[in-house]
């Protein structure tokens, strides 16, 4: 049964800081919320574009040539192959859509990396 769904209430539920979690399916594509704030990590995606839609808050996309702000209601899509280091200053929540193949640091393992079986779990 088609239901609809609240980007911006399954955001604020979540508990952790930078583990997206998958909201739905659009072809090979998932749309994700995150619950944001501090550092993730400098990555690139060598195959996939990365969109960025902020719900709640502010963030900064830091790039290699310069950096993109984003507040409430703007978004922004990173394209393949470009470095990148999302930073949220104070509690920013996002919606982002991705191809089901991209993973969430790129190459780049670190703490806050979650696999797409974390980021599949229930909301």
């Amino acid at each position: 049964m088609i239901k609809p769904l609240s980007p911006t209430d399954a955001a604020a539920r979540l508990d952790e800081w930078w583990s997206p979690r998958v909201l739905a399916e659009v072809d090979d594509a998932y749309v994700k919320v995150a619950r944001v704030q501090g550092t993730l990590a400098w990555h690139s995606h060598a195959d996939e574009d990365e969109l960025f839609y902020v719900l709640k808050g502010a963030l900064r996309i830091e790039l290699e040539d310069g950096v993109v702000e984003l507040g409430e209601g703007q978004m922004c899509v990173v394209p393949k192959g470009v470095r990148h280091n999302p930073v949220a200053e104070q509690e920013c929540h996002l919606l982002l859509i991705e191809r089901k193949s991209t993973r969430h640091t790129g190459d780049e393992v670190t703490a806050l990396t979650r696999s797409i079986g974390e980021q599949r779990r229930p909301l």
